[in-house]
């Protein structure tokens, strides 16, 4: 059964909960493993230290391991100092909006019309306002189309409006990524499919056929809102240019050859949304006219309203998928909700956040710059990472929304019964590699952890213009998992067999 919480229950019970024998103080460090009856047999365990010399990762590695129900440190490594925690944010921010928002919010994106219906004839404007949904997709849009028209409407006499001012306007997530990656678009409150839209090429006879298209389950619109050329030049393969109303992309004919597809970025998130809104209306018989952007939050008659799914289920998908949108809207909207008023740009809601997590979870030092992790500038120390975590624990808001994470075998294959469950969230940057959540050692024993791997002077070497994969980047990355899982099955056999 599926458990539901309140904003109430989830900080009561995170916080009042501390006041128990374990938490009544500062947590104790546990200085060596603690011996178990059977600790005779036991076999021969790896040193922590041991194992990360191994690893060969460089850098700096740390962790921290902590028993959930006394709050007792049991093993760490460089625990107090901050590291970038990459999509690791990802769960401090599911805590921020379950606790801010509650587990049953849901986001609303509406149409409006600013004038009287009459004879199927809407007199004033329609306005397509975003609510802040971070997974309206284009199977909505087209729901919300045959909606409009059952409510009556045939015809538009005045203008399409579109609105996404209920969250502010971001360029991009992080000016360091690569300009085409799909997974560092715009920020908006009107977004539609992660804001992303989709590049399909095939070789026609010397030339190419290039589509730009908002698919989604069950179709695929063109859309004119992105623009694609393919320019001979083996060098870089893409280039984006603001075309004012559009994004103007091109591409390196050398890097096409016979055909393929990616997701792109889209950089105008509400004349994105607006258009392929149009497409689905005027498949209803309802023709608008071009849309256009207003910046003031608009009023009128709503006609239509589109809700997402509950907010618990968006984060369920959010730390399965690590999508970065998701936990940015998610992220703002909380930020926009405690403070009784718009967030004004990213990196200030991130630093709400930080405010929140250091007065409600205790994470002393959180520098965070986002709410994705996207941002490399981001610090967070494995030690407040796990603390968090061990102190929301009681209250089981966040344990049953995180991935399962498989334990694997010599040849990379997933255990079928393996000895430790885990459950997690992973974050991942080029070397840097985090993993954070909750284990289940062979007795039953559930520990609370935080690993944290970053390399930054490899970082540094780094052009995202030229180094979409950085040489030795997967490499390290692989190592790191394996570092991780053998930590993990180190602490299974220690503190819990």
């Amino acid at each position: 059964m599926t458990k539901s919480f309140s904003r109430r229950f989830f900080l009561g019970s995170a916080l009042s909960g501390l006041a128990g024998a374990g938490w009544a103080t500062p947590p104790a460090v546990s200085l060596r493993p603690r011996a178990r009856p059977d600790a005779g047999k036991a076999r021969a365990v790896p040193g922590a230290d041991a194992l990360v010399a191994d690893a060969k990762l460089g850098g700096r590695v740390g962790f921290s391991v902590m028993d959930v129900k006394t709050g007792l440190v049991l093993e760490g490594r460089d625990a107090r100092k901050g590291q970038p925690p990459a999509s690791v944010t990802k769960a401090v921010t599911a805590l921020y909006g379950l606790a801010v928002l509650g587990a049953e919010y849901r986001f609303g994106t509406r149409l409006l019309a600013t004038g009287v219906v009459k004879n199927g004839v809407l007199n004033g404007d329609l306005v397509l306002a975003g609510g802040g949904d971070p997974t309206l997709d284009t199977d909505a849009l087209a729901d919300m189309a045959a909606r409009l028209k059952k409510a009556g409407v045939h015809s538009v006499k005045g203008r399409f409006l579109v609105y996404g001012g209920a969250l502010p306007y971001v360029h991009e997530i992080n000016s360091g990524q690569p300009a085409h990656v799909g997974y560092n678009p715009s920020v908006s409150g009107l977004s539609l499919n992660y804001n992303r839209v989709h590049f399909e090429w095939k070789r026609n006879g010397s030339g190419y056929h290039v589509m730009m298209d908002a698919r989604s389950a069950r179709y695929r619109p063109d859309v004119q809102v992105a623009r694609m050329l393919v320019k001979e030049r083996k060098a870089p393969i893409y280039t984006y240019r603001d075309g004012g109303s559009f994004d103007s992309w091109t591409v390196a004919r050398a890097a096409l050859g016979k055909g393929g597809s990616r997701w792109l970025p889209v950089r105008k998130p509400e004349f994105y949304t607006g258009e392929v809104f149009a497409t689905f209306a005027r498949s209803q018989g309802i023709v608008l006219r071009a849309p256009e952007v207003m910046k003031s939050a608009p009023g009128g008659t709503v006609l239509v309203t589109h809700q997402s799914a509950p907010l618990r289920d968006i984060l369920r998908e959010m730390l399965k998928y690590s999508t970065n949108l998701t936990a940015e809207m998610v992220g703002l909207a909380a930020t926009s909700r405690r403070l009784g008023r718009p967030a004004t740009s990213l990196r200030a809601s991130a630093r709400e956040m930080n405010s929140w997590a250091r007065k409600e979870l205790g994470m002393d030092s959180v520098q965070l710059v986002d709410h994705s992790g996207l941002g490399g500038a981001s610090r967070l120390s494995p030690a407040a990472m796990a603390a968090a975590l061990a102190r929301v624990h009681r209250n089981g808001a966040l344990k049953p929304i995180l991935k399962d994470i498989p334990m694997k075998d010599g040849k990379g294959r997933p255990i079928s019964a393996p000895p430790v469950k885990v459950v997690a969230k992973t974050g991942t940057l080029y070397f840097v590699s985090s993993l954070a959540g909750y284990m289940t050692a062979p007795d039953g024993t559930e520990l609370a952890f935080a690993i944290f791997a970053a390399n930054e002077k490899l970082r540094a070497g780094i052009n995202p213009e030229r180094d979409e994969r950085p040489p030795g980047a997967r490499g390290w990355n692989r190592r790191a998992k394996k570092l991780q899982q053998q930590l993990i099955e180190r602490w299974g056999v220690v503190y819990g067999s």
